[in-house]
């Protein structure tokens, strides 16, 4: 297995340092609240270690500073956005760059899809639906592995601890390589010939294979942990599974229907704080209240601040999925990207495998959390425990 940990402790640093190194910025801070350097050549990377992760020394930096906040990564100026208010303002709707691809992109060093607004435009569209067909004619397989998983977790005891991440991890891994490549690239011949063909596609395959694997894992992860420590929740989630399918199938059909769960999910990205961190280049001088941002200067989108502003998600730190129940709830989730026509093809596609999975196991498994269990959160690139999730499961029937 990949040893996603290496990858994502390094990422975001990387990520920030490439993207700055690639596009410098003004020396001045234009007057934006925040730090100053603690060191002449490092800035504040002292100050983001000491604080554990870049989410963390974000939550300081704005409980200090308020919603648009600077700091320094060497000699270049950095400026974070916290609330949902600065973000609108300077979110571009228009804008077709998928957050995780650029970031990935920028750690890979990978060249491709600089073309102009209106090819990526196509591009983006092409490989949404891309992933919508791929959901629709592989549905059976992601049922297939969904249904390997559950018969693996009846046939142990019900004291048997088993351990979650491990095996969202393998279910997100098999499910993305075998839905996404299938056996495509199984003769030699035919990978050299695509890559001279393809290219660009084939490295956006892999950048959309990666962080569809790592996001899909860390959502299943995340989905479980809450409904084994929030037995009304599901309780209530179980109860839509009967009402939709009955003693018949899944079916791709029926699983639109599924209103309740999809709120668990938001709610699950929401509370985990899934990716606590994005990021823009400031393409020209912008404005965000009556601060200035200078051209090519690396805007923050402090996700994980955000998610957990109590001003605008009541008792944020409750699970609550019937907070979505109420539309402008659901509005401000999908203006942050998180639903809707935003919301980037990875992260669809991690909703529709979790969908499936869930539908499989709660439908005939009680999922139950370890007693005197304390599940520490590691805010990476995507927000993971920081040790091994660990659960027991009971039959239903």
């Amino acid at each position: 297995m990949l040893d996603f940990a290496i990858f994502a402790v390094t990422f975001l640093l990387a990520l920030v340092g490439a993207v700055l190194y690639l596009y410098p910025a003004s020396r001045q801070a234009a007057g934006i609240p925040g730090i100053t350097p603690t060191e002449e050549k490092d800035g504040n990377l002292p100050d983001i270690v000491n604080s554990g992760s870049l989410h963390e020394f974000l939550v300081n930096l704005h409980e200090r500073y308020g919603p648009v906040v600077s700091f320094w990564f060497g000699r270049r100026l950095v400026v974070s956005l916290g609330t949902v208010d600065v973000l609108k303002q300077h979110i571009n709707p228009n804008k077709t760059s998928d957050p995780f691809e650029t970031m990935l992109k920028s750690l890979l060093r990978y060249q491709s899809g600089g073309g102009s607004v209106s090819e990526n435009h196509m591009r983006k569209k092409l490989y949404e639906n891309g992933v919508t067909d791929s959901l629709k004619s592989n549905f059976a397989l992601l049922l297939k592995l969904s249904e390997e998983l559950l018969d693996k977790w009846l046939s142990y005891p019900e004291t048997q601890h088993v351990p979650l991440s491990q095996h969202m991890l393998g279910f997100a891994m098999k499910s993305v390589t075998q839905m996404v490549m299938g056996s495509t690239f199984e003769d030699d011949q035919e990978v050299i010939r695509f890559q001279k063909n393809h290219g660009t596609i084939l490295e956006d395959s892999m950048i959309f294979s990666l962080a569809s694997c790592i996001i899909t894992a860390k959502l299943c992860t995340w989905a479980i942990c809450f409904l084994t420590t929030s037995e009304e929740v599901q309780k209530k989630l179980y109860e839509e599974i009967n009402q939709v399918f009955g003693n018949g199938p899944v079916t791709p059909e029926k699983i639109e229907q599924l209103r309740y769960c999809q709120h668990v999910l938001c709610e699950t990205v929401r509370t985990a704080k899934l990716t606590p961190v994005s990021a823009q280049l400031q393409d020209i001088e912008g404005k965000i209240d009556r601060f200035i941002i200078p051209r090519e200067t690396l805007v923050l989108y402090a996700l994980g601040v955000v998610l957990q502003d109590p001003n605008t998600w009541p008792s944020p730190h409750k699970f609550d999925p019937d907070r979505f129940d109420d539309e402008l709830v659901m509005k401000t989730f999908s203006s942050l990207g998180f639903s809707g026509t935003q919301e980037c093809p990875e992260l669809r596609f991690a909703y529709m495998v979790t969908t499936v999975l869930l539908s499989v196991l709660v439908k005939r498994l009680h999922l139950l959390s370890v007693e005197g269990q304390v599940i520490e959160t590691k805010y990476e690139l995507v927000t993971s425990s920081r040790e091994e999730a660990w659960i027991t499961v009971s039959k239903r029937y």
